[in-house]
């Protein structure tokens, strides 16, 4: 089963705009997969209008939060989720493969050799 998660990764803010101090006007996300030892990744920026109605301020604002506003602006989160799965998944199960050359002798590996000790005197 593939695992998802979103962080943000930064923030760009105004320091003042108006009567507000700390206007988030950027947030670059990341959309992280994986399973097992195979992973994915989206990431991109959402960009925010100057707010209009509530306010949070900046050292109040959640992870949870600032998602939710890049979800509102266009960032389209079953798409990103999609993407990420489907890496996972060509390389599970590779689209396109490139199998040895068929008129060419197969490449024969040598077994390791043995190590001897030598008697400790």
């Amino acid at each position: 089963m593939i695992t998802i998660n979103w962080i943000i990764e930064r923030l760009l803010v105004k320091p003042t705009e108006g009567s507000l101090t700390d206007v988030v006007i950027t947030a670059d996300w990341r959309c992280n997969g994986s399973q097992d030892q195979y992973t994915g990744t989206c990431y991109g920026s959402a960009s925010f209008a100057p707010p209009t109605e509530a306010f949070t301020p900046y050292p109040d604002l959640t992870e949870q939060q600032v998602l939710g506003w890049c979800f509102s602006n266009g960032v389209d989160q079953t798409a990103i989720e999609a993407n990420v799965s489907a890496q996972i998944e060509n390389q599970i199960n590779p689209p396109v493969i490139a199998p040895p050359l068929p008129w060419l002798p197969p490449v024969v590996v040598a077994p390791p050799a043995p190590v001897i000790e030598a008697p400790v005197a």
